[in-house]
């Protein structure tokens, strides 16, 4: 059973930094492209991050660029969120996915390709 589990989340001033993991098993994580989605009460999932296998190349949503780092280690199958400079508008549920379709370049953004999904874990921005 693959499965995905994600930690880190908390509650952080604006202008703060916080750091999400996402732990995998089940599968084999080397080989899969990994990416966080977030979604906000009565809001619909959102692209935030993503990262490729080889050679690791990254992907992220206009809103976080500059701010948030996406980055993997494949020796601990985990892939982390490091958050910096975070705003209110940041709140939501973040959550980690591991992709199962084909041509990532083209389709990273796209929820409805990932296969795998964590349970979440909630990041709160207070203003």
């Amino acid at each position: 059973q693959v499965q995905l589990v994600e930690s880190g989340g908390g509650l952080v001033q604006a202008g703060g930094s916080l750091r999400l993991s996402c732990a995998a098993s089940g599968l084999t994580f080397s080989t899969y492209p990994m990416a966080w989605f977030r979604q906000a009460p009565g809001k619909e999932r959102e692209f935030v991050a993503g990262i490729s296998w080889s050679p690791g190349n990254t992907y992220y949503a206009d809103f976080v660029k500059g701010r948030f780092t996406i980055s993997r280690d494949n020796a601990k199958d985990t892939v982390y969120l490091q958050m910096n400079s975070l705003k209110p508008e940041d709140t939501a549920v973040y959550s980690c996915a591991a992709y199962s379709g084909t041509t990532y370049s083209a389709n990273y953004y796209n929820a409805g390709r990932y296969g795998y999904w964590g349970q979440g874990t909630q990041v709160t921005v207070s203003s």
